[in-house]
């Protein structure tokens, strides 16, 4: 689709702390609200009446049913729905259906129309205390358009979790005993700092912390996480490791390593990406900024072991 040809590489945006948009509506009303996607997750757009959608039995309500695209079985989420938007059968069929790549894993939303893509950068992207009130909430964080026109990014990992759970972590799978893996005293004694603005993914993490019973404390935005590590001045040597997303309000997480990983300091602390964000691109800018493992976050329940492989490196060199 041509409002997609024009995106810029992972890696020059990221050494700028910028993110790339597509910004779409979900309804087709003159007052209607704009969303935004990284368009990163995003693979084309494709017109609703060009394709015949099976629908699954005793499926969850916001699940519509699956199209069939370049022999892909792919499922389609009714947003709209999710938005508590409407749609009548004859806008179904105008609409489009925005393909998109969650950790590997293709889905469809149904979306109105596709808008354009803007570039932003990280610090232009706010999450206001009120989306965070309550678990329920679907905003993430938002930010302005040209016009002043405001723009909300969803908290799309909710809505995977919510319909399609199988694409989120198993929070209680892990590929070994974690009785088993000998932990470092530094971080059975110390704690982690994890920066993650998804509700649904610190949910997640926070249960795989406690059940290997190790400490950690959570940070909403990078930036959070960044000025706390700085305000620790010499103790911040003590963190065992770093975990950090790479999509955050105020700060990536790309500008998260890069900065800790120029500073004397912290530069010896391990850092972990981990994201939803798993092409190639992203594992080469992080590594090629200092990350000391990327970790896709269906699989972020492997991230103790991770963690102590990194650490057990971070030592011998």
């Amino acid at each position: 689709m041509a409002i997609l040809d024009k995106v810029d590489a992972t890696a020059n945006l990221a050494k700028n702390n910028e993110v790339q948009l597509l910004v779409f509506r979900v309804s087709d009303k003159v007052d209607s609200a704009y969303y935004a996607i990284n368009v990163f997750k995003t693979r084309e757009v494709v017109e609703s009446k060009n394709h015949f959608l099976t629908q699954i039995p005793s499926s969850h309500p916001l699940l519509e049913g699956t199209i069939v695209l370049r022999g892909l079985q792919i499922p389609i989420l009714n947003l709209p729905s999710w938005l508590d938007v409407d749609l009548t059968k004859e806008k179904i069929q105008k609409s489009n259906i925005l393909i998109c790549d969650f950790n590997g894993i293709i889905i469809g939303l149904r979306i109105m129309s596709a808008f354009r893509v803007i570039k932003k950068n990280w610090n232009e992207m706010h999450a206001p205390n009120s989306y965070r009130v309550g678990e329920d909430n679907v905003v993430i964080n938002d930010t302005r358009l040209e016009d002043g026109s405001l723009c909300l990014v969803l908290d799309y990992e909710k809505l995977l979790a919510d319909v399609i759970p199988q694409a989120m972590v198993d929070v209680h799978e892990s590929p070994m005993n974690l009785k088993d893996l000998k932990l470092p005293e530094k971080l059975k004694n110390g704690t982690v700092l994890i920066a993650e603005d998804s509700k649904t993914a610190q949910k997640h993490l926070s249960q795989i912390f406690q059940h290997a019973n190790l400490d950690m404390k959570m940070f909403d935005n990078g930036k959070l996480l960044v000025e706390y590590v700085g305000s620790l001045n010499e103790d911040a040597t003590l963190i065992p490791a770093i975990i950090t997303d790479i999509e955050m309000p105020e700060m990536s997480g790309f500008t998260v390593v890069k900065l800790l990983k120029n500073d004397p300091i912290t530069r010896h602390i391990p850092i972990i990406v981990n994201s939803s964000m798993t092409g190639s691109n992203n594992k080469r800018e992080a590594e090629g900024l200092g990350a000391d493992g990327f970790i896709n976050k269906t699989k972020s329940h492997d991230i103790i072991p991770l963690i102590v492989e990194a650490m057990h490196k971070a030592e011998n060199n």
